[in-house]
Order: C-alpha cells, then structure tokens, then sequence
C-alpha cells in the first residue's frame, strides 16, 4: 500500500490519507462500540436474570422449606413474560430438580437434571443463569433460569450498524467539507512543482515562487528562492567558467584532439580544425592517421605504442601533419593516455604548431653551416664533413683527398674594384666549381679566397686531374665588372685521406701547407702534399708554431732579452741595446725566434707580437730604480705588419703614456725590405712617432737592390749596416768597400751607423778606423735577459 501511495500525487495522498484515517477510524470505533455494547449487553443481561432469579428464590424459600412444588412453579411463572426466557429450574438441597417450567414459545427447552455446583455462563446468544437461594446464610436450593438472546442481541446489533452509519455519513460529510482545505496545502505546492518544472525545463533560474503563506509552506517557498538564487548566482559563475574554459579550449591557439587508442578522433577543438582547414564535426569519427604525412606515419604509430606501454609519462614527437588543401604543417606533439568518463582509454594530443619554428631552425642551420655569400659549405660544417670521412676511412679502408684552393690575384679585385667586386666574383667562382665538382663530393668556402673540396672515395691521382681541370677551368674564367675584366688563378694542394691519415686538423693542415708550397713555386698550380717533402715539411712545422706563438701571447710564455750597442769611439753614452724576444716552452726550454718568427710573419701574427714586446718591455722599465737615468736608447723591432695596423700607433702612444716612458730613450728598428715595400706607410708612420721624440732605425741596411735610392727618402736616425757584410770584411775587399760607402752616405745624410754581427776585436778595430759610430755583435755582448743588463 504504501508503494502505491510513493507514486501518488500529495493532494491524492492527502486524500488517501484522509480515507484511509476516516475508515480505519470508523472501523475501529465500529469494532470497539460492537464489543463493548456485546460486552454490556451480556453484563446486562446478566445483571438482569440474576436480580430476577434472586428474587424468585427469595420467594421459593418458603416453597422449599415447606416442599410446595407448585407454588414455587407460580413463582417461576412469571419469567413468561421475558422475551428471552426459555426455561427454568429450582433445585433443591441435593440438588435435584424440586421443580420447572418451560415457556410455551419454547417447549423443546430442557434443564439440567441435576445441578452439580455450576455458575453462570454464556453458550453463544444462550445465557445459563445459576442463582443460589440461601435462608439464613444456609444455602436451601438453587434456581436455574436459561435465556435466549440471540433477538435481543440482533437488534443491538442493528442499532451498532445504525450508529455505525450514521459516523460513517457524518465521516462522509466531514470529508467533502475538509477536502477544499486540502488546497491550502496542495495549492502552494502545486504552484511550486510547477515552478519547478518550468526552471527544469527552461533552465530559466531567474524565476520565483510566490510566496502565499507565513507557514511552513512559506518557509518552504523562500528555501527554495533563496535555493535557486544560489544556483542562479552559481550557474552564472559556471556559464562564465564554460564559457571562458570554451574559448579557451576553442581558440587555445593549439591542436587538441582526443582519440582513441586506433586514433579515431572523437573530439578536437576548433583551433585544431581550423588548422586543418576542416570543421570539428567534419574530423569526428576520422582517423587522425588520415591527416599525418606518409613519413611520419611510424612516428605516429610509434608515439600511440609509447602511450600505451608507458601510460603515465608524457610522449613528444615532432612530425608533418596534412590539411585539406594538401598544404603541410610542422607539429610538437604531446601525448599521454587518459581514461574518459566511461573508463576508457583514450590518448590526448597536444599539437603546437612549429612551422614557422622548423622553418627558422632549418634555415638557422643552413646558415650556420653554410657560406652567407656563396651559399656553400662553410668552413665549421666542411670540418664536421672531413671529421667523418677521416673516420670512414679509418673504419672502412676506403681513400678520399681534400682539395685547398686559394685564389691568385684576388686581392687585386678588391683593391681596384671594391669588395662588392670581389663578392660577386666569389659567387660566381663558387658556382662554377659546384657545377663542375661530382654529386658525392662537397665542395666549401673556407674563408676569404680560399676554397676546400672533399672529394669522396677519389683516389690522389684522380684528385690530382681533376684539380688541373678546375685550375685551367679558373684560369681561363673572365670577370666583368663595371667596364673591366679581370682573369684570376688559383693554387691547389691536395692530400689523401686514408687509413693511414691523421686527425682531420692534421689533413686540413698538409693541404693548406700543399697549397702555400704551390704558391710559393710561382701560383696556378697544384701541389701534392707527400711526407717526405722538405719544403712542406718547413711548412708544416710554421703551422703549429701558430698555436704556440698565441699560447706564448695569452700566457706570458714569451721572453725578453737585450744586447748591447757600444759606441767605437771612446765616448761613453749611457746604456744603449736592442730589444730582443724568445719563447719559454712548457719544459723551460729558451727558443730563438728563427724559429717562430718566420710563422708569425706569415700567418699575420707579428703585430700582436710587436704589441706583446711593446707592453711588456714599457711595463719592465718603469719597474726599474733609477733606469731611465742610465738608459740611452732602447731599441724595439717592428713588423712590416705593425707599419700598416692603423691602430698601432694609437697603442705606442697609449703605452708610452701609461708607463710614463719618455719617448726619446726609444728607437724603433724596421727592416729596410719592409720599409722599401711600403714606403707611403713607412714614412707616414716614423713621421708621426719621431714627431713625438721617438728615433729610428734602419736594420738590415744594404740587403736591398735599391737601398741608396730609398734612403733619401726615409727619415730614420740610425742605419743598421746588414751583418752579411761587417763579418767578413777582414777578408773580403767587397765587403769592406760596402761598409765604408754604406758608412759614408750615411754620414752625408745625417744618420748614425751601426754594424752589426760584430764577432771580434779586429772587427771591431777596424771599424773604428773606417769611422762606424757603433758597433752590435757576439764580440761586444751576447743577448742576455734584461735583469742581467749591466747598467
């Protein structure tokens, strides 16, 4: 019953309520009043047969003290007058009847024939009525009367049933009166489902139900406004986060798809759709593998086996995805397994476009790797290259050669034309020789006018033809440029690259000493580089002292030293020596600079030299007490690449002024081939400096085929006379006669002269008589470090 009643509406529940209340009452007050008027009818009945057949037996005492049987039978006859009455009976002492009588209307009614101590009692509507009759507290006898109720007890009934309807019409009318004052209840309520419904329905929470009532209906009613204003203000916030959450999943500008493990697309945002120029619905249910480059397929499948292997760890892959128009986009793919709301395994991708990205890197690293001007292999990457054929042919016993090519009179190019000239003339070249090189070989600007070709799987004699073909092809190649032509050549050396090869820095250096010999031997031509070579052997050995020279610079392994210049004539000048360097290597071991300075001229390191003495030797005087007061003159070689850096002077006068060096006590000492090769820059140079206070030297005069013609033009102070000559003039007439006429013109000129190589006292006498002014030599003094100067 109660499940029937769950699915009833309040008003009907009210009402079955209300029904089952009335009738469950009705009936119990029926079953209650029916007991209890069957219970005072019995009592009453009772009650009342017992008074009576008490006061019969008051009168039927005398009937049995006197034995009178029929009076007592008078007695009992007036029980006929009772409805219910059916017999009755007296008994006397021994309990056998004394006398009966029955009523006429029930003659078949018996009594017991012996009375043996029974009470009264009820048999169903029959009521057995046992009435002692005592005389004197002694029991005489006892009367007997039996009655049927069964009438009596059905029109009691009828009354109940009366009774019971008449609540059950009041019940009735009681019921139709209340059942308006349901909608009290039931109204409110009912406004208030429907309320409801029609903010379920609509999802329209800016409704309210109306309050009607300041009961508990009405406090119903504003629990739930202020229970809908809640959600109201919470849905809002929850539009506004979908919202917000929306775009961001839609305009994130990222691809996000959700897949299945077969990667069957099941959602991706518009973002993502929009990059594959196709719509969100239109990609649901494809195949992401639909969309990914053909070569990059086992990526891809690769990318699902991780996620599914290693579901906890994030994956990422960078592959070419395909969009509708065939257009194809570079992606950063980030993947991880996920279970959705149903506890399936899905993969989330996160794809970030790199497009631009990959493009730049690729062209980054085409750049990094190539020659900005001529679009080749440039020199970092060809290193690389030449690494890995050094060690395929270690591994794999195969042989390659390395080509250097430096061009022949590029310079002039540049110097007349201008370096726009000389680039476009380098890009040309570079295209001609790629085209003219094999598909395997690479070909590299290494730097300025100089090229590297690997050639690969090419033997030395075959490297050695096709370097002549490139060389005749060079040779005849005509540059125009604004009106000129110009014709250029080139110097190759070629080495082999074997299993018997070096590292790949020792191969790039034999052929770049190859390729040196070549123009050393008069240019346009190509050199082999073979072990056994002297001259590259020579070479060579100036090559590594490269790294030395700047290992000496960078840590202080240099060394200075001084030797003296004495005056031939008897006058004393104060302290005067030429300023000398050696280089200290890493046992301690003093090396002379024949052997590096050679290097440093060649590979343009001598001004860093110049500058190393400069600082050093400036720095080590002004230490000295009382030095500059007994120095003279010190004199510092320069460099004919010191002559042209436009900076050097900036750095002697920096130097002199840091030091406080007074710049008389220094002479600069240049060669006299330097100075004759360039003149403008050798003038202009000692000009600015002897302005200052500085003094110069001419070393090595008399070397030069046309040193009297310069010299007039040259304004230095002193005039080294070349060794070559001063040695050997005790034996030597030719000598002899170059030292006297070289010691003349000076003189005519105004410079001071001094002879060098000076390796004896009959030297050193006989160019006292000859009138030298200063003499520099073993004979006089060897070079000594400049702490062991006497001064």
């Amino acid at each position: 019953m109660i499940k029937l009643l769950r699915n009833l509406s309040i008003k009907k529940k009210l009402l079955s309520i209300q029904v089952f209340s009335s009738i469950a009452g009705l009936f119990l007050a029926a079953i209650l009043l029916l007991l209890f008027e069957i219970v005072a009818f019995k009592q009453n009945a009772q009650h009342d047969l017992s008074a009576m057949a008490e006061l019969i037996g008051n009168r039927s005492t005398a009937a049995l003290l006197f034995d009178d049987p029929g009076l007592a039978k008078e007695n009992l006859a007036s029980l006929e007058q009772l409805s219910i009455f059916h017999s009755a009976c007296i008994y006397n002492k021994q309990g056998r009847i004394f006398t009966r009588f029955k009523s006429q209307k029930y003659p078949e009614s018996v009594c017991p024939e012996k009375y043996s101590g029974q009470s009264t009692y009820f048999e169903q509507t029959l009521l057995h009525v046992y009435v002692p009759i005592v005389l004197d507290v002694e029991q005489i006898g006892v009367i007997y009367i039996l009655a049927n109720l069964d009438i009596t007890f059905l029109r009691k009934l009828q009354s109940i049933g009366l009774l019971c309807t008449l609540l059950f019409a009041a019940s009735v009318v009681t019921f139709l009166l209340t059942a308006p004052l349901l909608r009290v209840i039931t109204g409110p309520l009912n406004k208030l489902l429907k309320i409801v419904n029609i903010i379920t329905q609509e999802k329209d929470y800016s409704r309210r139900a109306i309050k009607q009532n300041e009961d508990e209906l009405g406090e119903l009613v504003d629990a739930f406004n202020d229970m809908i204003a809640t959600v109201e203000q919470q849905n809002r916030a929850l539009t506004v986060a979908k919202d917000h959450y929306r775009a961001l999943y839609d305009d994130n500008p990222t691809m996000v798809f959700n897949v299945t493990t077969d990667g069957i697309i099941l959602s991706v945002n518009s973002f993502g759709a929009r990059q594959l120029d196709l719509t969100s619905k239109e990609l649901q249910d494809r195949s992401i593998f639909d969309f990914i480059h053909p070569d990059d397929q086992l990526i891809a499948k690769m990318l699902f086996d991780s996620c599914i292997a290693t579901p906890f760890k994030i994956h990422k892959y960078e592959l070419r995805k395909i969009c509708r128009d065939g257009r194809v986009i570079w992606v950063r793919e980030t993947a991880r397994l996920i279970n959705n709301e149903n506890q399936q395994k899905n993969i989330l991708l996160v794809c970030e476009d790199v497009t631009e990205t990959r493009i730049l890197a690729e062209k980054v690293a085409y750049q990094a790797s190539h020659d900005a001007l001529t679009g080749l292999v440039n020199r970092t990457e060809f290193d690389i290259i030449l690494h890995k054929a050094v060690e395929e042919a270690h591994e794999k016993m195969t042989e390659h050669t390395l080509c250097y090519l430096d061009l022949d009179q590029f310079k002039l190019v540049n110097d007349t034309s201008g370096h726009m000239a000389g680039d476009e003339l380098l890009r040309q070249l570079g295209e001609t020789l790629r085209l003219q090189i094999r598909k395997g070989d690479v070909l590299a600007r290494l730097g300025g006018d100089e090229f590297g070709i690997l050639m690969n799987n090419c033997s030395l004699e075959e490297a050695f033809h096709a370097c002549e073909k490139l060389r005749n092809l060079i040779r005849g190649f005509q540059f125009a440029w604004e009106n000129r032509s110009f014709y250029v050549g080139v110097s190759i050396g070629i080495t082999s690259i074997n299993n018997c090869s070096a590292n790949a820095v020792e191969i790039l250096k034999e052929a770049d000493a190859a390729c040196y010999a070549a123009k050393d031997k008069g240019r346009n031509r190509v050199h082999v580089f073979r072990p056994d070579d002297e001259e590259l052997a020579s070479r060579q050995g100036e090559m590594q002292w490269v790294e030395k020279i700047q290992y000496g610079i960078d840590k202080n392994h240099f060394v200075l030293y001084g030797q003296l210049i004495v005056p031939i004539s008897t006058n004393q000048e104060g302290l005067h020596f030429e300023t000398l360097i050696r280089f200290k290597d890493k046992k301690g071991k003093i090396i002379p600079p024949g052997a590096f300075l050679p290097a440093a001229e060649r590979y343009n390191m001598a001004s860093a030299i110049d500058r190393w003495v400069i600082s050093h030797l400036f720095e080590w005087i002004s230490k000295q007490q009382d030095f500059l007061d007994k120095l003279s003159l010190c004199s510092i070689n320069l460099s004919g690449l010191s002559l042209s850096d436009e900076s050097m002077l900036n750095f002697i006068t920096n130097a002199f002024y840091r030091y406080s060096i007074p710049t008389e006590k220094i002479c600069f000492e240049i060669t006299e081939t330097v100075a004759i090769s360039s003149l403008s820059n050798a003038t202009q140079f000692i000009n600015h400096l002897r302005e200052r206070g500085c003094s110069f030297s001419l070393d090595d005069f008399g070397s030069g085929l046309s040193s009297f013609a310069y010299l007039k033009n040259l304004p230095v102070d002193y005039l080294k006379i070349d060794g070559l000559f001063v040695k050997d003039i005790l034996d030597d007439q030719v000598d002899l006669a170059m030292v006297r006429s070289i010691n003349e013109v000076g003189h005519v000129m105004g410079k001071k002269t001094i002879a060098e190589f000076v390796e004896n006292e009959q030297i050193f006498n006989l160019l006292k008589v000859l009138g030298v002014d200063y003499a520099q030599g073993y004979g006089i003094a060897k070079p000594v470090p400049l702490d062991e100067l006497k001064w």
